[in-house]
């Protein structure tokens, strides 16, 4: 599993323990994009800066590669998609990962590419 941003800020409100349950239960990996939009939010307070650094020196943060950037040009030549998502996206299809996301339009018709929702759908 790869953890897009959303789900790593969702899993720090109190309301969403079975994201945590799940990042515990699964060790998932995040894309070094993913490290640079949560730590890089100027509006963090120093509690949460201090959570998500806390997760981030825990967490598996995958590189952006040669490959990874690779991936993430053949998407943009052929899908409209944010840069930030492209990169993840290739990410998550260089190390054959599934995708943790709540914004799966963003991911829509990616060839290859596993998305999850856990807001609407469960592992199991």
């Amino acid at each position: 599993m790869l953890l897009d941003s959303n789900i790593i800020i969702y899993s720090a409100q109190p309301e969403n323990e079975f994201l945590r349950q799940l990042i515990a239960e699964q060790t998932p990996a995040v894309s070094a994009v993913s490290y640079v939009e949560v730590l890089g939010y100027h509006r963090l307070s120093d509690a949460e800066r201090a959570h998500f650094e806390a997760f981030f020196a825990e967490a598996q943060v995958l590189p952006l590669s040669q490959q990874v950037l690779d991936a993430a040009v053949r998407l943009r030549q052929t899908k409209k998609i944010k840069l930030g998502d492209s990169l993840v996206a290739g990410t998550a299809l260089l190390h054959n990962l599934t995708l943790v996301t709540r914004n799966i339009d963003d991911f829509t018709g990616i060839e290859h590419l596993k998305v999850l929702n856990p807001f609407s759908e469960r592992l199991t």
